[in-house]
């Protein structure tokens, strides 16, 4: 073998693919069962009105993120302090095993406000698990990115799960939703039921292959520091390299802050569309899956064309724009009535969806100093989960001050016009192509 056979790179496609089909398998619960099915089910078939159920499932997801925020960091630096890989896969497989039972236990919520506690409860483990989960998935693209194309990696796993969301909303639609569905049941509620079943055994299966995949680079070294102290020693580590940031690099820490609230904007305008749709503009269930599905089509090509941008003007700008869209379009639905208003608002909500979750990525991929990727995207991850519970927040609680469902959509717009105001203010950084970079080295897949 040659010197130069010997120092070539690993290929890499065979676990991308396998990393990538958690993705995939990830929009059951994700699309499926948090956005446009499952949550839809609770507001309008099990609780006894849909503003009373709206409000109690934002307080359901409100009460996860505060717990996810009390407990990810923490967990994030401990299983960095592990180190070893194959203990990362195996703790993704248990806490995916975790969300694929609650998923699969809500075929037992019943069309009766008695079961709404039962389905919240679920609800609200699924998405915690889910969210730890997140930790773990995350962490291993360092190990399947070759150089130069972590955003490369991380895009192929975003559009796995934008695509399995619209092959399951799509075979959901075909089967189990009436009237179109090829599947009848006796009882109204048994689709959604069944449907719940179904995202939980397409999770096991799609989940499998990532735990036992190879990994193509060598695992980095443990987190040293974070080894050496314990959970409650683990949260002052991480004020205190807040603090340093903030010595050393006040313009990243803005971003950090800026994007973990609107990030958590751009999560809640999934998460409740469904429930509008259906309560507030009159959608049936089998519209609102049509409404997903175009959903996801447009935020796939939102984010793709957001990206192309992004290397021209830099992502910044992209963010921004796409921020304001966003904003305007959220202030225009709040008036608004019937099913063309909804599509046309919803959809243009998605449009500009996309773009802001794909440069977010971006933006900070060009402010991290090198040697400090883990690091600083972990700090990503954690300041992001850090208000996860705001924009859920602020949907209840506008609800129940107007008590109408519809003021919902205000709660998400101040999270988002928050989350502008904080960014406006962060340096930005240029495109590629604006900053003269040298293009990324080609590597065999």
């Amino acid at each position: 073998m040659s010197t130069e056979q010997a120092a070539a790179p690993p290929r890499t496609l065979g676990p991308l693919v396998a990393w990538a089909a958690w993705d995939w398998g990830s929009a059951a619960f994700n699309a499926v069962i948090t956005t446009f099915v499952f949550t839809v089910y609770l507001t309008s078939g099990v609780a006894a009105d849909e503003a009373s159920g709206s409000a109690s499932l934002a307080n359901t997801i409100a009460i996860a993120g505060v717990l996810v925020a009390l407990t990810a960091p923490v967990y994030g630096q401990r299983s960095d302090a592990a180190g070893a890989e194959q203990g990362r896969q195996r703790r993704l497989g248990m806490l995916t095993a975790v969300i694929v039972a609650a998923t699969a236990l809500m075929f037992f919520v019943q069309s009766s406000p008695s079961y709404l506690l039962l389905g919240l409860v679920l609800l609200g483990v699924g998405t915690f698990a889910y969210e730890l989960a997140q930790v773990e998935y995350n962490a291993m693209i360092y190990r399947l990115a070759p150089p130069g194309r972590t955003g490369w990696v991380s895009g192929v796993g975003w559009s796995a799960g934008y695509l399995g969301g619209i092959v399951l909303l799509i075979a959901c639609l075909l089967l189990f939703i009436a009237p179109i569905g090829a599947i009848t049941f006796a009882s109204p509620d048994m689709g959604p039921r069944v449907i719940a079943l179904v995202c939980a055994a397409w999770f096991a299966v799609w989940a499998i292959p990532v735990l036992f995949m190879r990994f193509p680079y060598p695992a980095p070294p443990g987190d040293s520091e974070a080894a050496q102290v314990g959970w409650f020693g683990s949260y002052a580590l991480l004020v205190r390299r807040l603090v340093a940031l903030s010595h050393t690099d006040r313009n990243l820490l803005g971003f950090l802050v800026a994007s973990a609230i609107y990030r958590d904007g751009l999560t809640a305008v999934f998460t409740f569309g469904g429930v509008l749709a259906a309560g507030t503009f009159g959608l049936s269930q089998t519209e609102v899956i049509f409404f997903a599905i175009a959903a996801n089509v447009v935020s796939a090509l939102g984010a793709v064309v957001g990206g192309m941008l992004d290397d021209r003007i830099g992502p910044k700008r992209v963010i921004v724009v796409s921020l304001i869209a966003l904003v305007i379009v959220a202030a225009a639905l709040l008036p608004a009535s019937g099913k063309s208003a909804f599509w046309i608002g919803g959809l243009f909500l998605s449009l500009f969806v996309g773009p802001a979750q794909a440069c977010s990525r971006s933006y900070l991929a060009r402010l991290v100093p090198p040697g400090r990727e883990g690091e600083l995207f972990g700090l990503y991850a954690t300041t992001g989960r850090a208000v996860s519970f705001l924009a859920p927040a602020l949907f209840s609680l506008f609800i129940t001050l107007f008590g109408e469902q519809r003021w919902g959509i205000a709660g998400i717009g101040i999270v988002l016009l928050l989350g502008l105001a904080a960014l406006i203010p962060v340096r930005g950084v240029p495109g590629r192509l604006g900053a003269g970079a040298a293009s990324t080295t080609t590597t065999p897949v």
